[in-house]
């Protein structure tokens, strides 16, 4: 059993920056991590991922370039480093522990997810 909890979600102007963080309640080496994020009416999307031990990372084209993701498996946490947001950017944006075959690769496809946050909310707007 794994929880992680996210935080840092706000209100932000267009231009902004925000870091989002992802805590867990127990050891996270064992998982890949991905962040997801969904806005209303609108179908969960996957936004990053990062593999177990961090050489591999992989970014929507949305926030290609402007999106960060990192993770620290002493303290089992994962960040999310959002830069240049814009208001398309506006959700709920999850973090969530993934399990796949290969341990250097991971996945921004729910499928793949095992663990769920509840969610940090996001907005963008002046």
């Amino acid at each position: 059993q794994l929880q992680v909890v996210e935080s840092g979600g706000g209100l932000v102007q267009p231009g902004g920056s925000l870091t989002l963080s992802c805590t867990a309640s127990g050891t996270l080496d064992d998982y890949t991590m991905s962040w997801f994020r969904q806005a209303p009416g609108k179908e969960r999307e996957g936004v990053s991922c990062i593999s177990k031990i961090g050489g591999y990372k992989t970014y929507a084209d949305s926030v290609k370039g402007r999106f960060t993701i990192s993770r620290d498996n002493v303290k089992n946490t994962v960040s999310l480093q959002m830069n240049n947001l814009n208001p398309e950017d506006s959700a709920v944006y999850y973090c969530a522990a993934g399990r796949l075959v290969l341990n250097t690769l991971c996945s921004i496809r729910t499928q793949y997810m095992v663990y769920w946050g509840n969610g940090t909310l996001v907005t963008v707007s002046s």
